[in-house]
């Protein structure tokens, strides 16, 4: 009875001893995973340097952050006075920008991962300075197309992405006539749709689930989406048989040969799938039956009469926006070797006249932002052996190097920083929603690139890449300028010259 007794009396303070271990435990556990998302082990500090890119002009200050979110930036000047707490990283001369928005990468995830995925996808985003991915709905397996489908996807994301990233739904024949099947799947959280006008692809793709459309399903989409003021991003090539320069059933063809290839997309297909899609790009204009919706035209190549168009839509009040890519930007049709069937893509580089007015569209304003369309895949099917540019695989892989490419070859037409914030992060962030990011403002998450824009580096095969497959990069070999150092998202620091966080702890972002 005594001992029964002595162990009543003790029962209390055994409990506030377990509680005060589970209590311990629970605190290290904290600790544990902020030490597995972050290079950083602390999550208030400031961030200091000579040039800090903000919505204001280029300041040299310091930022400061908290539990992921900006909560303070102060100039040289005011320094000194908000300093006398936190933790201090010092960045000296090296440009703090706005982490880098994608909104058009090509993950593969599920279902095709041996072309991509999430973890490697994620680290090379991290490594090239992107904070924050859109993923397609194509060419993961199935397509993003329901919201079966999209919790696939969802799932497939979690605890694998080291940045954050959203997700772009498909409009297809399947469901383009059925609002309560696009309601769906935009109330499930994907941030707008994707479409495809009829002849997009020549190549079998592979991607059964995701066909072609044409007008009137895009007038269908544009009304559900006008309700959630949400975009629909299209891929604008239209196939015009008439107007195909070559015969693709011509033994003689040299399918080694790029222009080959470039002469089998002609620019009049951009230009007719832009002026079909012009027939209800009308119903965006305010008072529009679609006031609401938008349209967002991606990967554009063709910089005449495709851009001349889009030009005049935008006069006329339609709700619409442009983008071009990277490649477009660096290549030209003239300088792709015989058989290198890395520079294959949908539209086509061309030539070098084009690119030069694609520079001075995205120079003046008439081309808003840019995107990667990292579309990479095994190499067996870029048939690098081979060299046969019409049955190659097409898609350029070039996540992780957007930033020092755009840099590099924009150096030359005068691209500032700002420009580089407002392509690659402001814009980008107000087509997919994302009021939180996109500037370095107070209240904003805390999405961060610091790189270096002097320093040089080859991109040969010593240099670290962490695409799932570099070889397939038309980039690999380029001497560029624009070194990334730190990558910092949502306050974690994801990437430190080489090296990633241990933990993926990105965060997947869905529409409410």
């Amino acid at each position: 009875m005594e001992n029964l007794n002595l162990q009543w009396r003790l029962l209390p303070t055994l409990t506030l001893l377990a509680a005060s271990l589970f209590l311990l435990v629970f605190k290290d556990s904290a600790k544990l995973s902020h030490s597995e998302c972050s290079l950083l082990p602390y999550n208030q500090y400031w961030l200091t340097s000579k040039r800090i890119v903000t919505p204001k002009g280029v300041i040299s200050g310091a930022v400061e952050i908290k539990e992921g979110n900006i909560i303070s930036i102060v100039s040289e000047e005011d320094w000194p006075r908000n300093s006398k707490t936190g933790q201090v990283v010092d960045y000296g001369e090296a440009v703090i920008m706005p982490g880098l928005i994608d909104v058009h990468a090509h993950l593969d995830d599920p279902g095709r991962t041996e072309w991509e995925g999430f973890p490697s996808g994620t680290k090379a985003a991290a490594a090239g300075g992107i904070t924050t991915l859109i993923d397609m709905p194509l060419n993961s397996d199935p397509s993003t197309i329901s919201t079966e489908t999209l919790k696939l996807k969802v799932d497939a994301a979690e605890k694998r992405i080291y940045v954050d990233v959203g997700f772009w739904g498909g409009l297809v024949p399947e469901n383009a006539y059925n609002a309560s099947a696009l309601e769906a799947l935009l109330n499930a959280g994907v941030l707008g749709l994707k479409v495809a006008i009829r002849g997009s692809f020549m190549c079998p793709s592979g991607i059964n689930d995701f066909p072609m459309t044409n007008a009137s399903h895009i007038k269908e989409g544009l009304s559900v989406l006008a309700r959630y003021k949400r975009p629909l991003l299209v891929h604008a090539e239209m196939e015009k048989g008439s107007e195909r320069h070559v015969k693709l059933e011509d033994d003689t063809l040299d399918t080694r040969s790029y222009s080959t290839y470039l002469k089998t997309r002609p620019p009049s297909w951009e230009e007719a799938a832009i002026r079909e899609l012009l027939t209800v790009a009308k119903d965006t204009r305010t008072d529009g039956p679609a006031e609401g919706a938008h349209l967002h035209i991606v990967h554009l190549s063709d910089a005449s009469s495709s851009l001349d168009l889009l030009m005049e839509a935008k006069t006329n009040g339609d709700s619409i926006t442009v983008e071009t890519c990277p490649h477009y930007l660096a290549f030209s049709a003239e300088e792709i070797p015989d058989g290198d069937t890395r520079f294959k893509c949908a539209p086509p580089i061309r030539d070098a006249a084009n690119k030069e007015k694609l520079w001075e569209a995205l120079m003046d304003g008439h081309i808003d932002m840019l995107s990667s369309d990292h579309s990479p895949t095994v190499p067996e099917l870029k048939l690098l052996d081979e060299g046969n540019f019409l049955k190659a695989w097409g898609g350029i892989s070039s996540l992780q190097f957007v930033l020092p490419v755009t840099w590099s070859y924009g150096r030359k037409y005068g691209v500032t920083l700002e420009q580089l914030a407002s392509w690659w992060s402001e814009r980008p962030a107000k087509l997919a929603g994302q009021v939180s990011k996109g500037a370095i403002a107070i209240g904003n998450h805390a999405d961060l690139v610091v790189w270096e824009p002097e320093a040089e580096f080859e991109l040969d095969n010593d240099h670290p890449v962490h695409m799932k497959h570099p070889s397939i990069s038309a980039y690999l070999g380029r001497r560029l300028s624009g070194k990334v150092l730190a990558t910092i998202s949502r306050g974690n620091l994801v990437y430190k010259e080489g090296n990633h966080a241990p933990a993926a702890c990105g965060s997947p972002i869905l529409a409410t």
